[in-house]
């Protein structure tokens, strides 16, 4: 399945801090749910940043884009996504000089 790395940045638009703040656990809750699941299968907080680095194992982008904005705290967030691929993945002798 692909695999997505998603930068999730706090980004509180419409609402206060406070009002964030108080909001979290829902998200909290969300991303767990997701962990348990197996969709998410690393997560991180990032220090000295307001996010997370979170790695996503989903069928297509439309189901990762899916979750994201199923997040309750999604209004709130911003979203790098980026694809990721194994090592293994690609026919390393194409990529040679001969």
């Amino acid at each position: 399945m692909p695999l997505f790395a998603v930068l999730a940045t706090q980004s509180p638009r419409g609402i206060s801090g406070d009002e964030f703040r108080t909001r979290l656990p829902e998200g909290f809750a969300y991303t767990k749910a997701l962990v348990d699941k197996g969709v998410i299968k690393h997560n991180w907080v990032r220090v000295g940043a307001a996010g997370g680095l979170l790695i996503y194992d989903v069928e297509s982008h439309e189901e990762l884009l899916g979750h994201l904005y199923d997040n309750p705290m999604s209004p709130h967030l911003t979203f790098e996504v980026i694809p990721l691929a194994q090592a293994g993945a690609f026919d390393s002798t194409r990529y040679t000089e001969n």
